[in-house]
C-alpha cells in the first residue's frame, strides 16, 4: 500500500534509468538517487508511468537540439501520486494523481517537479493510460485544434498514424470529423482502415502520388514528423488555405549531419514558403514553446482536461504497444525503436509495498 510522507520525513530515495553518452539500449545504467526534500513551491510525485517517445530516441544518440550534458535522466512525461509537498503548495494536491511534461527526468520512480507544471489526472483513469496522452495527446490536440485549425468535414494526411502522437492524432481527428489519410507501414494499414482512416504506405517512393490520387484537390493540413527531403512533398500536398504542421525531424535521425543544423534548415524552408504568395502556411510545433508562462499552463491545463473527458468518456482509446517494468529499458527501447509498435511504449517503474 503506498504512504504519503511528509515533506521533513526520511528522503525518497528514486530508482532511475540514466543516459551516461551515446549508447544502444543496452548501454542504459539503472541508480539509485536519495532525492532532496521539496523546497517552497514544488512536490514530489510517485512516478506510475512514464513512456518511450521520439525525443528520447534523439537523447540517446545525442541528436536532440537542447538536450542536457551526459549524464543524465530522460523521460519527457509521467504520470503519478502526488507524496510530498514543500511550502506554499496548495494541500488539495497532496495524494492527487497528476500527470506532468518534463522534458527530461521522467524515467524514475519518484520525481522532484515545480507544482505550477502539473496536470490533474482525474479518478478512475489508468495511469499507464493517461501517460499515452500526455505530450502525445497535446501535441496531437493543439496541432490540430489551435495550429491547424481543422473544422469537420475537412482532410487531413498523417505522418507515422501508428506512432504515439499519430493514433492520438488520427482519433482527435475523427472525433471530429475530419477525413484522414494516414501513412503507416502495410502492418498497421488493417488497423488503420478499421478506425476509418485511409491508409497510405510510407515506404512506397510514390507516397505522396497516392495521397494525391485519394485527395486530387489537395488536403487542408499535413502533419508531419519527418521532414528532411519529404517535407516538400508535404507542403506541396496542400491545397489554397491549407497549413502544413511540422513536428518532429525524424529523418535526420538517419544522417550525420548536425541536427541543429538540420533543424535551422527547416525553419528557413518554413519561413521562405510562408513569404511565398501561395495561400498556404507552414508551422512549426513544439510543446514545450512558451513552458513557465502563465498562459502556456493556462493552455495545457485546459487542453489536458479536454483530452481527459475524452478518454473517460471513451472517444479516445489509448494505444499501449506495450508496457514494461522501468528495469527493462533495453527491450523498451529496441521495441519503440523498432518501427513495428502500434502506440506507446510504456515503462512502470516497481515500487515497493510500503514505498
Amino acid at each position: 500500500m503506498q504512504t504519503i510522507k511528509e515533506a521533513n520525513s526520511i528522503p525518497f530515495v528514486s530508482q532511475e534509468v540514466v543516459l551516461p553518452a551515446p549508447v544502444e539500449p543496452s548501454g542504459f545504467v539503472m541508480h539509485n538517487n536519495a532525492l532532496s526534500q521539496p523546497a517552497t513551491g514544488q512536490v514530489i510525485v510517485r512516478v506510475e508511468a512514464s513512456g518511450i517517445s521520439f525525443a528520447e530516441q534523439a537523447m540517446r544518440r545525442d541528436r536532440y537540439p537542447g538536450q542536457p550534458s551526459f549524464p543524465f535522466v530522460p523521460g519527457y512525461d509521467l504520470v503519478g501520486t502526488v507524496v510530498a509537498m514543500g511550502p506554499g503548495v496548495n494541500a488539495s494536491w497532496m495524494g492527487k494523481r497528476v500527470a506532468a511534461l518534463t522534458k527530461t527526468g521522467g524515467w524514475a520512480s519518484y520525481s522532484l517537479r515545480a507544482a505550477n507544471e502539473l496536470l490533474l489526472v482525474p479518478d478512475g483513469i489508468d495511469p499507464a493510460e493517461a501517460e499515452t496522452l500526455v505530450v502525445n495527446g497535446l501535441t496531437a490536440w493543439q496541432m490540430l485544434h489551435r495550429k491547424a485549425q481543422i473544422q469537420s468535414g475537412q482532410t487531413i494526411v498523417v505522418h507515422g498514424a501508428n506512432g504515439g502522437v499519430g493514433t492520438t492524432l488520427v482519433q482527435l481527428a475523427l472525433h471530429a470529423g475530419v477525413r484522414v489519410i494516414g501513412l503507416a507501414s502495410r502492418r498497421h494499414h488493417a488497423t488503420l482502415k478499421e478506425q476509418g482512416v485511409e491508409p497510405v504506405d510510407y515506404n512506397d517512393p510514390n507516397w505522396a502520388g497516392q495521397i494525391r490520387q485519394l485527395a486530387p484537390d489537395g488536403v487542408d493540413a499535413v502533419f508531419d514528423n519527418v521532414g528532411g527531403a519529404g517535407i516538400t512533398q508535404s507542403f506541396r500536398l496542400l491545397k489554397r488555405g491549407g497549413t502544413l504542421v511540422s513536428y518532429a525531424i525524424a529523418s535526420a535521425m538517419l544522417t550525420k549531419k548536425s541536427m541543429l543544423l538540420n533543424f535551422v534548415n527547416l525553419i528557413a524552408r518554413l519561413t521562405w514558403w510562408n513569404l511565398l504568395p501561395n495561400g498556404r502556411q507552414a508551422l512549426f510545433y513544439d510543446v514545450m514553446a512558451g513552458r513557465g508562462s502563465q498562459a502556456y499552463q493556462a493552455r495545457s491545463q485546459d487542453d489536458f482536461a479536454q483530452i481527459m473527458s475524452l478518454l473517460a468518456s471513451g472517444v479516445l482509446t489509448p494505444r499501449i504497444a506495450a508496457r514494461f517494468p522501468l528495469d527493462h529499458i533495453q527491450q523498451a527501447m529496441e521495441l519503440a525503436e523498432s518501427r513495428t509498435a502500434y502506440g506507446k511504449v510504456i515503462l512502470i517503474p516497481n515500487h515497493s509495498p510500503n514505498a
